[in-house]
């Protein structure tokens, strides 16, 4: 049985179609083919729901659905820490 992860798009480079999910358990890998929706891009900062897919000895995120959009920041605005 593979288990559901909840998380966000920390990182993701479209070129290579390569990104990671940070979650409470560690951060997952995963390839843009895995995006369920077949858009094959995703915004840094959408959350996301996922299973952990065993692949070449890793564990990387499968069936990549995105819960949301990203958080908007206004252009220039710094965040503050602490605060959501």
């Amino acid at each position: 049985m593979t288990a559901t992860r909840f998380g966000t798009v920390a990182a993701f480079d479209p070129e290579r179609g390569l990104g990671s999910i940070d979650t409470e358990f560690g951060a997952y890998p995963f390839h843009c083919t895995e995006l369920a929706d077949g858009s094959r891009r995703i915004e840094v900062g959408t959350a996301v729901r996922f299973v952990e897919l065993p692949k070449l000895g890793l564990v990387e995120a499968g069936r990549i659905e995105a819960l949301g959009p990203p958080p908007t920041r206004r252009p220039g605005a710094v965040p503050v820490i602490g605060s959501s």
